[in-house]
């Protein structure tokens, strides 16, 4: 597209891959990120390197407690996840059932059971952090996918997701808290 002055738009980068159907069993690796990265959910504590914990924030416990509902109230598994300051990492595994089929198959899907599930996750932790706390904006629009493709490719994230706290000055979300 061009403007008047007959200069190219910049091309606005897709989040989500083009024709993919999101609700097809497999693994996807999605990044959460909190408003303006602002470390609301959790502090990474003790010696960088060696072995750093999650301490939790009232944001973060929320924020844990909905994640791990999520097998409860959807087709999906999570596989492996980690809470850092201003983001969250998650593997998603969803499974091939009839339900999912039938949705898949559906005119009137709708959004897809990744899109579902992250939904569920920053409402319902909204939710329950301004019933308790207050109403501020807790989480970025959208999030980052990443559909894993090979086992290689679940290594690397898992293993990405369990050292985030170890790297967590080098990462390229982080913030002073």
């Amino acid at each position: 597209m061009k403007m008047d002055s007959g200069k190219e738009l910049p091309q606005r980068k897709r989040l989500r891959l083009k024709n993919f159907d999101y609700s097809t069993p497999g693994a996807y690796f999605i990044t959460i990120c909190t408003h303006n990265r602002k470390c609301t959910l959790s502090r990474v504590v003790g010696a960088i390197h060696e072995s750093p914990e999650i301490e939790f924030t009232d944001y973060g416990k929320i924020t844990d407690e909905t994640i791990r509902n999520i097998p409860e109230r959807y087709k999906a598994t999570v596989d492996r996840y980690v809470i850092m300051p201003n983001h969250i990492h998650l593997i998603i595994i969803i499974t091939d059932d009839e339900e999912l089929r039938a949705i898949r198959e559906s005119p009137l899907r709708g959004r897809s059971v990744i899109s579902k599930v992250i939904g569920y996750i920053k409402m319902n932790a909204s939710k329950e952090i301004h019933g308790k706390y207050d109403d501020a904006v807790i989480w970025q629009r959208g999030f980052h996918d990443h559909i894993i493709r090979d086992w290689r490719d679940y290594e690397k994230i898992a293993n990405y997701i369990y050292e985030n706290p170890i790297r967590w000055q080098y990462d390229c979300f982080f913030a002073e808290e």
